[in-house]
């Protein structure tokens, strides 16, 4: 991978792993929905890109809308969460959070010498591993890149999408879960 294109991934995916945290407006402002706008705009996604300009036109509050929605899809919602952004409850047989497969990115994650941020940051979460893959992009380890996301992130992040795209209410999340997956996607 050339370098501009190592440098182009590590800010997608820190744009990604900022996106699947919880919506705050210190980040999620006019210069982060721009960001998405183009990033949208230059794939050629029109009915995405027109997805995300027309609920930014129509909605003067944008932010509680989105943060609404990250709660109920990820969060809490009854009788269960619909969307856990974590892989060990789609790898594992009983649904367990911080199950083996959990367990086994951390260590990937400190064979590589990265510290998750949060001491209650859980490894297997969607915005930890995308972070992991910004930095692995970062330092140009492809051979690293590529094998995380076939031995982890892939391993379940299909299932996640699958869940996600059959409840989500926003466009945003709609828009978001495919572009991860456009970004992560085996080429």
């Amino acid at each position: 991978m050339a370098q501009e294109d190592s440098i182009g991934m590590t800010d997608i995916y820190r744009f990604l792993a900022r996106s699947m945290r919880y919506p705050d407006a210190a980040w999620m402002d006019d210069q982060y929905f721009a960001i998405i706008s183009n990033i949208l705009n230059g794939l050629g996604w029109d009915d995405e890109s027109r997805d995300l300009a027309d609920f930014l036109d129509f909605s003067a509050d944008w932010l509680e809308p989105i943060q609404i929605e990250y709660t109920r899809l990820f969060v809490n919602a009854v009788p269960s969460v619909i969307a856990p952004p974590y892989g060990s409850i789609y790898l594992s047989a009983d649904g367990m959070l911080y199950g083996p497969s959990a367990v086994s990115v951390k260590e990937f994650y400190q064979e590589k010498g990265f510290e998750l941020a949060g001491e209650g940051d859980l490894p297997d979460h969607i915005s930890s591993e995308l972070e992991f893959l910004a930095l692995l992009a970062e330092q140009g380890n492809q051979a690293d890149e590529d094998l995380f996301l076939n031995k982890h992130f892939r391993t379940w992040f299909p299932k996640f999408k699958e869940k996600l795209l059959g409840e989500v209410q926003h466009p945003f999340y709609r828009i978001l879960v495919k572009l991860i997956d456009f970004f992560t996607r085996e080429e």
